[in-house]
């Protein structure tokens, strides 16, 4: 019986995006906008991956911190958005710290030995901020409005608006540094071969420092945009960081622009899944995207290899 009810809400909201193309065009704007800040979290993600060698799962976590700091600056009376620089940096030395404490162990081990410090390390992380800033779903009031497109039948959130374009930028500042400045030609140099970086007289410890916090504080740059144009809470890190990891499998390592595609996609199909499934599904659905990307592309893999051969 639950099923068949399950299966007419279904058809009922198929039938309205068809009915009504409005609605079609208010879950793909919102789409577009978050997913702008999933590209920024997997970018992040990318970065350590490919420099490193290492899977993440703290990602979320990072995300999650960083809007914490945000929320905790806005309720002494700072505007959230003069709070992301503050997340950046602290979220940075979070990031060099669990580094020459955990991370620096495990960089030349297996890639498994890796996924298994991370996800310690994203526990413990969940339980700190439980215990320091309880569990209750919080937001950081921006303060902004919104716009009425469309005959009043699309709502876009300023505060959305705002996230969307920093997030432009901030893609574009990290792939002028990674071009541009010496540091981000070591760690290009790096990714692409670190014993021949060590050679030329590259600190690959230093670069592997650096990188991480780097990731940490890109973390702490979306998690202040999720605290002011969504909710945060210390458990739902998790989804950010399949997020992250589906986008990277997509997109693949070290391409910004298909970083930001991936992003954009995945939040509109996400967005769109939420209303015909129901938001008490979304997650499921990402979850279940994720396991489609994975058996598409170890089909691909193979391909790869029979031709190979």
């Amino acid at each position: 019986m639950v099923t068949f009810a399950r299966g007419k809400q279904i058809l009922n909201n198929l039938n309205i995006l068809l009915e009504a193309p409005i609605f079609s065009v208010q879950l793909i704007l919102d789409g577009l906008l978050v997913g702008a800040i999933f590209a920024l979290a997997a970018y992040g993600l990318a970065l350590v991956w490919g420099v490193m060698n290492v899977v993440n799962i703290t990602q979320g976590e990072y995300v999650m911190l960083g809007g914490f700091v945000t929320i905790l600056l806005a309720e002494q009376g700072m505007h959230p958005l003069l709070t992301i620089p503050f997340a950046v940096v602290i979220l940075y030395f979070v990031g060099w710290l669990l580094y020459r404490l955990v991370i620096s162990r495990v960089v030349d081990r297996d890639l498994f030995v890796s996924l298994l410090a991370t996800f310690g390390l994203s526990i413990i992380m969940q339980q700190l901020m439980n215990e320091i800033f309880g569990s209750d779903v919080r937001t950081a009031e921006s303060g902004l409005g919104t716009w009425q497109l469309f005959g009043d039948s699309v709502t876009v959130a300023q505060v959305k608006v705002v996230a969307f374009v920093l997030v432009m930028v901030l893609g574009g500042i990290l792939i002028l540094f990674l071009k541009n400045s010496r540091l981000g030609q070591a760690i290009r140099a790096t990714a692409q071969d670190a014993r021949a970086a060590r050679v030329v007289g590259i600190n690959t410890d230093s670069v592997y420092a650096t990188t991480f916090a780097i990731n940490a504080a890109i973390c702490g740059a979306a998690g202040s945009l999720v605290a002011m144009a969504y909710t945060i809470h210390p458990y739902i890190g998790l989804p950010y960081t399949v997020r992250s990891f589906m986008i990277v499998i997509v997109a693949g390592l070290g391409n910004m622009g298909s970083v930001i595609v991936a992003g954009l996609g995945l939040g509109t199909a996400e967005n769109i899944a939420g209303f015909i499934f129901g938001a008490e599904y979304q997650i499921a659905f990402v979850f279940g995207l994720l396991v489609v990307v994975l058996l598409f592309r170890n089909r691909a893999m193979k391909r790869k290899r029979q031709y190979l051969k």
